[in-house]
């Protein structure tokens, strides 16, 4: 994976510190976005400010800092809180699907203007596939979601585990209860049943 470039928002900069021209990033690098306990951004590098900053363009805005903590709120934080974090899984930023993935760097506690979340934008496959809906329609739980994403992007059991930090046999667990209410008999058949609901 190349190398990200992060860019510190800091108080003491002008309004368009997140504006001035750069080199584009690779189009293979995934945004990434360090938050503070009230879920501002901290720092985030370019191809972040590309994915929340569409279609506007934050050169063109007065303060891209509050243009981007507002995409931020819109796009990345879900209307439903599950889990620990109130992040979406998926989001749409134009016709390209990205992956949101967060983690916890601390105690948002103790330092609350440092850094305590980090969020990583990966874009997503080509083909679409809303698992919100998917998830609605046949009625899976969180767990069961997050083992279908993995299983769309063709991981194994194994491999989903280490993603999900439990064990390959909690994963089969995961799939056979995910293929009984697709109404299927393997994983490929799960794979398209998805797709096809999404036709």
């Amino acid at each position: 994976m190349p190398a990200l470039s992060v860019k510190r928002i800091s108080a003491a900069e002008p309004n368009d510190s997140l504006t001035r021209k750069s080199v584009p990033p690779p189009k293979c690098a995934a945004g990434l976005l360090l938050l503070n306990s009230s879920l501002n951004p901290i720092s985030l590098n370019a191809e972040a400010i590309q994915i929340l900053g569409y279609p506007d363009d934050p050169a063109s805005v007065r303060s891209s800092e509050l243009l981007l903590a507002g995409k931020v709120r819109t796009k990345l934080i879900s209307q439903q809180p599950s889990g620990e974090l109130p992040f979406v899984t998926e989001f749409r930023s134009g016709r390209r699907r990205y992956l949101c993935r967060t983690f916890l760097l601390g105690s948002p506690t103790k330092f609350p203007s440092l850094p305590s979340i980090a969020v990583l934008l990966e874009r997503g496959p080509s083909g679409f596939v809303s698992l919100s809906q998917v998830s609605q329609r046949f009625n899976f739980t969180q767990r069961e979601r997050e083992v279908l994403e993995y299983l769309l992007q063709g991981l194994n059991s194994k491999a989903i585990a280490n993603r999900m930090n439990i064990s390959p046999n909690t994963v089969n667990a995961f799939l056979r209860l995910i293929m009984i209410k697709t109404g299927v008999s393997s994983r490929s058949a799960v794979v398209g049943k998805i797709v096809m609901t999404q036709v």
